[in-house]
């Protein structure tokens, strides 16, 4: 007796991914708030004399609809020690800048955030 031959229009299948119907309106991106290159930089390069130090352990970035947060924590799982926060909204007003504590306490608010960061290392020479 003979093997089966395989089905040959099997063979000729290809596997297609089908998007939403075009009937149903794609729903628009919800643009959210980052830190830039720069930012991150400034920020990155505290955290790590920090860290070096032995003070601060880990750390968190949360990119929202309204702000970013780049959260600062001396143990794994507890609350974030310092949380530099990047709000837009606030720019023509207080500053886009924030650093608040662990109890919420905002401890530097402005527009420049070398110098919202000086809170957090006050030895930090600020470059402009």
């Amino acid at each position: 007796m003979q093997g089966r031959q395989p089905d040959q229009s099997a063979a000729n299948l290809a596997l297609v991914h089908v998007g939403e119907p075009a009937s149903q309106p794609s729903r628009p991106v919800q643009p959210i708030v980052a830190f830039d290159r720069r930012e991150l930089m400034q920020i990155l390069s505290v955290y790590g004399r920090k860290v070096g130090a032995g003070e601060w352990r880990d750390y968190a970035m949360d990119f929202l609809k309204d702000r970013a947060l780049f959260s600062i924590y001396a143990r794994v799982s507890e609350r974030p020690l310092f949380v530099v926060e990047k709000n837009p909204k606030l720019r023509a007003k207080q500053g886009q800048y924030m650093v608040t504590n662990q109890q919420g306490r905002i401890l530097k608010r402005g527009h420049d955030l070398a110098q919202v960061l000086r809170v957090l290392d006050p030895d930090l020479a600020v470059v402009g």
